[in-house]
């Protein structure tokens, strides 16, 4: 077959677009537009990082910030929320053996995610609106420096995600409770309990004879849990965004509204309160749960240690709603106690139940030796040394003495938040997405292993090496969100940029790979409507 007819066909025209059903098709358009939202952030991190040593001319100041204000909004609600979101409205009826409660909620979800990321970037680039992503009070309404007019929309495109988001946790919640058509009642209460992890938590108290059996798989779970956190988030960042589009909309309509007293430091808790729910909850809890589909799927084994592993994602929850004061270690005016209780101890914890995650998928690919290292184990491997790196790096940064040394400098955003999300959380997801490619395309065979490899190992040295420059320059005393024009880091930024491209290479040999899988046409044929509207009532393992 030629490159020209493999580039249209895909590898042996084995693809066939209108032979998938809604569920695949929807769940493939959600890793397509994540993967495109990705490279954006790629381009966005290599503007900035050649910005860093040498300030171009097709970039000014205020665009390089509005760069770094969308940058990992975009990473993290364009990107990975489109991925995870995707692979989850297609795995909860996949495993629980019954279709999804509503394919227009989760219609919904992709055009709100989708069209919102988009908006908020745009409005970021064309009006410059740069208050930084942790939008700190008074800075996200202040008009002297930012226009009301680009704010309103970045905060209106920050809400449709959140109100995607929203539609997600609806679905989720109503596929796991709700009993479809035509079938046997189901325990829709006992559902939504052992999907929270009641069962599992009474089960480490019981003699094995004695323990209930889980109506919920372990997956599911930790979707289910993570999608109480999602659903906090979300209505906190949008409270938070109805509060400034308060003040932005009353510039616009000619309304001072400066004066209106908000208290700054009730402001940062509220929300770094929501924001950890992702980074510290949201992530660790969706994470854990991802390696321990990944596990038994490459295994074929049951989870080592379930009723441990169950209790563990039950503790995260619970965990994730205390630990944001972290964040605050070197604010002066944050109480001590709230310093010492959720800022160390309680973040210090979540060593412990990310290790245990860590510990049982490792102990459960240990017990199913020999395997084969295939992609999915292989990027599986290279998410746990990814959180193996940067979860310790965080617990550093939790201690009062540390952090005065640490804080907003390049090591947060180096050693611990790039070597999360893109070692730790990236590489899980591509495992899922190298793991679910055939089920979700009806056997469509990978183009090249090669690429694969080659996309291992860039994506792999460009993670870690670009977290570790970046640490190594905040150690020197490099701060975030800071530009440089002497150059007294140039050397770091260059090898970091170097990593970076790295990344980038990675990335195209991977997207590369899955065009010549399923070709430029079933590519488009993704977007294409299903012909066959009665596919989207047939569960989705019933027609893989």
């Amino acid at each position: 077959m030629s490159f020209i007819t493999t580039l249209m066909k895909g590898e042996q025209g084995l693809f066939k677009s209108e032979s998938l059903t809604a569920m695949q098709k929807l769940t493939l358009r959600f890793v397509v537009v994540g993967l495109v939202y990705y490279l954006f952030v790629l381009i966005e991190g290599m503007l900035m990082r050649i910005f860093d040593v040498e300030q171009i001319s097709m970039i000014s100041e205020n665009q390089y910030f509005a760069i770094l204000t969308a940058h990992p909004l975009v990473g993290i609600f364009g990107s990975t929320y489109s991925i995870v979101i995707g692979a989850f409205l297609f795995l909860v009826p996949f495993l629980m053996k019954k279709p999804l409660y509503s394919m227009k909620l989760a219609h919904w979800s992709f055009f709100l995610i989708a069209i919102g990321t988009f908006v908020f970037w745009l409005a970021g680039f064309i009006s410059h609106y740069s208050p930084l992503y942790t939008l700190y009070w008074p800075l996200p309404a202040d008009f002297s420096q930012f226009s009301p007019v680009g704010g309103t929309f970045f905060i209106l495109g920050i809400a449709m995600v959140m109100v995607g988001s929203v539609c997600f946790v609806i679905n989720v919640f109503k596929t796991i409770t709700y009993t479809p058509e035509g079938w046997e009642k189901q325990p829709g209460g006992k559902l939504l309990g052992s999907a929270l992890g009641t069962t599992g938590l009474a089960n480490l108290f019981k003699k094995k004879s004695r323990q209930k059996e889980h109506l919920v798989s372990l997956p599911v779970a930790a979707i289910a849990r993570g999608s109480v956190d999602m659903i906090l988030n979300s209505g906190i960042i949008l409270f938070t965004g109805v509060l400034i589009l308060v003040y932005m909309v009353g510039a616009i309509l000619g309304y001072d509204l400066k004066e209106s007293a908000i208290d700054a430091l009730l402001y940062k808790n509220w929300f770094w309160w929501g924001l950890d729910l992702i980074a510290d909850g949201l992530v660790l809890i969706f994470v854990a749960g991802t390696w321990y589909l990944l596990a038994t799927m490459i295994t074929g084994k049951k989870l080592f240690m379930q009723n441990i592993a169950r209790a563990a994602l039950l503790l995260e929850l619970v965990v994730s709603w205390t630990v944001w004061s972290h964040h605050l270690l070197s604010d002066q005016a944050q109480p001590g106690f709230l310093k010492v209780f959720s800022g160390e101890m309680v973040t210090a914890f979540e060593l412990i139940t990310q290790g245990l995650a860590f510990f049982i998928t490792l102990a459960t690919l240990w017990a199913a030796r020999p395997l084969k290292m295939t992609n999915e184990l292989k990027f599986l491997l290279g998410g746990l040394l990814g959180f193996a790196l940067a979860v310790p790096a965080g617990i550093m940064q939790a201690d009062v003495g540390l952090n005065r040394i640490l804080h907003n400098t390049q090591w947060v955003v180096g050693p611990h938040v790039h070597v999360a999300i893109l070692v730790g959380l990236t590489m899980t997801l591509y495992s899922a997405i190298y793991i679910l490619l055939p089920i979700l395309t009806n056997g469509a065979k990978l183009y090249s292993q090669k690429l694969a490899n080659l996309h291992f190992w860039f994506h792999l040295l460009g993670g870690i090496g670009m977290g570790a420059f970046m640490g190594m320059a905040g150690l020197q005393g490099m701060l975030r969100r800071t530009l440089y024009p002497n150059g007294e880091f140039d050397l770091y930024m260059i090898l970091a940029l170097i990593c970076g491209v790295l990344l980038l290479v990675g990335f195209l040999l991977f997207f590369i790979n899955i065009v010549m899988t399923v070709g430029l046409e079933g590519l488009i044929g993704i977007f294409r409507p299903v012909k066959n509207r009665n596919k989207d009532l047939v569960p989705a393992d019933q027609t893989t």
